[in-house]
């Protein structure tokens, strides 16, 4: 019954706001104050990860961007080409609309301003860079085996989601089949790049209530090693104290990094 209640792509179609969802967790690096520095931890792991110079190559794909871009900022200078994507119309519009800098569209300089801080960078060579080098903006659904079906991508060097599975995914099945999608995506030995949360049930935009799958760190790892990922990285962020937070009911936050085999 409650698999029934849970909001999946088609809800998110119809309900979710895009630029309310921006404003409330993107307009600063602290992200939304309940949740005490989530956003911080999340720039801070994918700059460890891409600055480490090991994960580079010709293409990334972000499967599942929403209306953002702060996934592939510490990413923007290590890879040829970008894709990201969404499911919702509305988040994919975002997205183009800043590429284009377009009147009206977000405001990511102090999210980019931060992270060319930790890793001394210029904020307008990034932006440019990244306008650049995002070469497509796709419709995508991980619940599907391809999730960008009709169209068939060459394989990554790179697959990031952010935030994405837990929301789109019902139940452990459909979240086992999501990870065995992004694999596909992926060329031997290539990396994904994950962040997530832990032992969350919802999440609300501007009032309204999105579903969320609660995991833990063994399901994710569990699910990973059987579909033949080996985990280099699996960092946890738990805030000490989220009892004013009424804006989610997440435990943890993660970020994990993991190598497809070559077999």
């Amino acid at each position: 019954m409650e698999s029934q209640k849970f909001t999946e792509g088609e809800f998110y179609q119809g309900c979710f706001d895009s630029r309310a969802y921006n404003d409330m967790f993107y307009s600063s690096p602290q992200g939304h104050s309940d949740e005490q520095n989530f956003l911080t931890f999340v720039l801070q792991s994918l700059s460890k990860t891409f600055s480490s110079g090991k994960y580079r190559g010709r293409t990334l794909i972000d499967v599942g961007s929403g209306p953002t871009i702060h996934s592939v900022i510490s990413a923007s200078k290590y890879f040829d080409e970008f894709v990201l994507s969404d499911y919702t119309d509305r988040n994919r519009k975002e997205i183009e609309k800043w590429l284009k800098a377009e009147e009206g569209c977000f405001n990511w300089k102090p999210v980019i301003q931060y992270v060319c801080e930790l890793e001394g960078r210029s904020p307008s060579e990034v932006e440019s860079e990244l306008r650049q080098r995002v070469k497509r903006v796709l419709k995508c659904d991980v619940r599907l085996e391809n999730p960008f079906h009709p169209l068939n991508l060459e394989p990554a060097d790179c697959v990031i989601t952010s935030l994405c599975l837990e929301g789109a995914c019902k139940d452990t099945e459909t979240y086992s089949r999501a990870l065995r999608s992004l694999r596909a995506l992926l060329r031997p030995d290539g990396a994904l790049v994950m962040v997530g949360v832990l032992g969350e049930t919802f999440y609300t935009v501007a009032g309204q209530k999105f579903s969320c799958l609660s995991l833990t760190q063994s399901n994710i790892e569990d699910l990973l090693k059987n579909l033949g990922f080996t985990v280099q990285e699996f960092n946890v962020f738990q805030p000490q104290d989220l009892k004013d937070n009424t804006v989610s009911d997440f435990e943890a936050v993660f970020h994990l990094i993991a190598l497809k085999s070559v077999n």
